[in-house]
């Protein structure tokens, strides 16, 4: 299957939420560069496609639903920008995301529940 690819690094987010609320795994690691690192559940660490389809496996097999929180304008600098939303549960996420050579972004890092 083909994903519209993110033209702006908070594309990933909305496109997180769509694809998470349709069950589709595929489609939340297509997201993700190959050697991306996820930081969930928390104080866990999942790298690369393998792990993080694993992550969301489990994750989605729960059924969960997602809603769109409050996401933050990215701050880019050059090829990459940090995401970073507050979830209606009051967590907040944040993301480094990297413009790809086709000018798409995929996520790099991806901590889903930033604890200070």
């Amino acid at each position: 299957m083909t994903y519209e690819p993110a033209t702006e690094p908070n594309d990933l987010g909305r496109y997180f939420i769509e694809r998470g609320n349709a069950g589709d795994v595929d489609g939340l690691v297509a997201l993700y560069e190959p050697d991306a690192v996820l930081a969930f559940p928390p104080g866990n660490l999942a790298t690369g496609h393998a792990q993080i389809r694993e992550v969301y496996e489990r994750f989605l097999a729960a059924r969960p639903v997602l809603t769109q929180g409050r996401q933050h304008a990215a701050l880019t600098g050059g090829d990459l920008a940090l995401t970073s939303s507050t979830l209606t549960s009051g967590d907040v996420t944040v993301e480094i995301a990297r413009r790809q050579p086709d000018g798409s972004w995929l996520w790099a890092v991806d901590q889903p529940v930033f604890v200070a």
